[in-house]
């Protein structure tokens, strides 16, 4: 090993080098967006320090820090206001841990993120999952209804109720007839807000979750807001979750080491968002609606618009989000992703088996929106010809919880080969894309349709997410 090399530097060098339009987060755009306060600071690395006096300290506020929190507390209309910087991903962790003990059931779609699996793990609690319907146009989740949700509730007495508020395809319900259904059985909703914290700033985006009637919110500032990656806010709204508590579970989940960087780009972008956010997301959205009519025109290209979705009514699109079916071109999403990538230098946020994602950000500019159509343009012409190659993505099915998530990461376990896992119990969780809900999450039975599916999906190599062997050759079960 050359002990001279800096490998992550280097990669980062050369990607940078490359000049690619990116379509992804952080919302900032390598800069583009920055709020000026980040950017006019020659020497970024003066403001990495610690607790020396006058710069507070963020697991016991009580200056420049809470200071910064109340203001972005102010913004939102929140009661409280918590910098977070281990990313939204801590934030739901606390929450749950906040609101939730062992044995106490959480319920939450079956799509919410993976670090909620976490937050279950460290708490004890049970998930009660809701299975939301899909857009079979674009195979990717939709949201749940509120009558389903209500018939869970009168079913399963619950602790908290989570939801995702919008999806990472940026479809959002109505929080508000979510919050009047859980707050009837006296209990906290709790949103996972991380793609939505642009919501309230401009009135042709979806109602934020604070506004619907939220208890709780986490949002990563960082995607959609202008931070830098990894800085988020939590936003408490009300009594239902204990406040004390949850600064108790902040603690916990914490670096006791925060970055004042990270800190700074919240105030940063909080500041920016108050001054200039419906500007900066205007402009964004100006783009992305031409995009989008730009781009419904091509020969076997569909975009996710307002008129796809089964029930207008409650459901709602990001529009700062492009959703982009490339199906009939006989092409798959990761397919279309390489190829956009490496042939045109256009970086797309993700792929799955039918889409590619992609976010415009903050303050889009008309010439990156070219690049985007030329690039897709291109893409579809050279393959012309091949949609007879339409396919479909093979659908995961129901599961049976037998213990909770905590119950089977505390146990034993063995690894056997996949065709063998027949009425075991599952300690790995597996998402496949499409439609990116997991399929099997720890604690849950092996099923025979759930091999038939797995295999189906091995055989045509889909894109999978799992905690233990990826190539679905073997599964770790509890060894009871």
């Amino acid at each position: 090993m050359n002990q001279l090399e800096t490998p992550l530097i280097e990669a980062l060098k050369e990607y940078c080098s490359k000049n690619k339009v990116g379509f992804h987060v952080p919302a900032h755009r390598q800069g583009k967006a920055l709020p000026r306060e980040m950017l006019q600071q020659e020497k970024f690395f003066q403001w990495d320090l610690t607790e020396v006096p006058g710069l507070d300290d963020l697991h016991n506020p009580r200056q420049a820090i809470a200071r910064a929190q109340r203001l972005a507390a102010d913004l939102y209309q929140s009661r409280e206001c918590y910098f977070i910087i281990n990313g939204t991903s801590a934030g739901l962790v606390a929450l749950i841990l906040a609101t939730c003990g062992p044995g106490d059931v959480l319920v939450m779609p079956r799509n919410v993120h993976r670090s909620v699996l976490t937050g279950l793990i460290l708490s004890g609690a049970r998930p009660v999952y809701l299975y939301p319907p899909l857009l079979d146009e674009f195979g990717i989740p939709s949201i749940l209804a509120p009558e389903k949700l209500n018939r869970c509730l009168e079913k399963y007495p619950a602790a908290a109720v989570l939801m995702v508020h919008p999806s990472y395809y940026g479809i959002a319900e109505k929080i508000a007839p979510m919050a009047e259904i859980t707050h009837r059985y006296g209990i906290p909703l709790l949103v996972d807000e991380a793609h939505g914290a642009h919501f309230r700033f401009h009135s042709e985006l979806p109602a934020d979750a604070l506004s619907g009637g939220a208890d709780a919110v986490v949002q990563s500032t960082h995607k959609v807001g202008g931070a830098l990656t990894q800085a988020s806010m939590l936003h408490l709204n009300s009594h239902r979750v204990d406040k004390m508590r949850l600064e108790e579970c902040l603690r916990m989940v914490q670096s006791t080491s925060p970055s004042y960087i990270l800190m700074a780009s919240l105030d940063a972008a909080r500041r920016q968002l108050a001054a200039e956010g419906s500007v900066l997301i205007d402009k964004s959205l100006r783009v992305a609606r031409k995009l989008r009519q730009k781009i419904s025109a091509l020969p076997g290209v569909k975009v996710l618009s307002p008129h796809h979705l089964n029930d207008c009514d409650i459901l709602l699109i990001d529009e700062t989000r492009l959703v982009i079916n490339v199906q009939e071109t006989g092409l798959t999403g990761f397919q279309a992703a390489e190829i956009l990538s490496d042939n045109y230098g256009v970086q797309v946020e993700m792929a799955d088996y039918y889409n590619i994602v992609v976010l415009l950000g903050l303050n889009a500019g008309e010439q990156d929106g070219r690049a985007l159509y030329q690039a897709l343009f291109k893409l579809v012409t050279e393959n012309k010809g091949n949609s007879s190659a339409v396919f479909s993505a093979p659908q995961p099915p129901r599961v049976v919880q037998a213990v909770t998530p905590r119950q089977a990461w505390l146990s034993k376990v063995k690894v056997i080969s996949l065709e063998e896992a027949a009425g075991k119990i599952s300690a790995d969780s597996v998402a496949v894309y499409p439609p990116g809900v997991p399929a099997l999450c720890p604690g849950e039975i092996v099923s025979e349709e759930m091999i038939d599916y797995l295999l189906e999906v091995r055989k045509r190599k889909l894109h999978v997410q799992c905690s233990g062997d990826v190539t679905l050759n073997t599964i770790r079960v509890l060894n009871i």
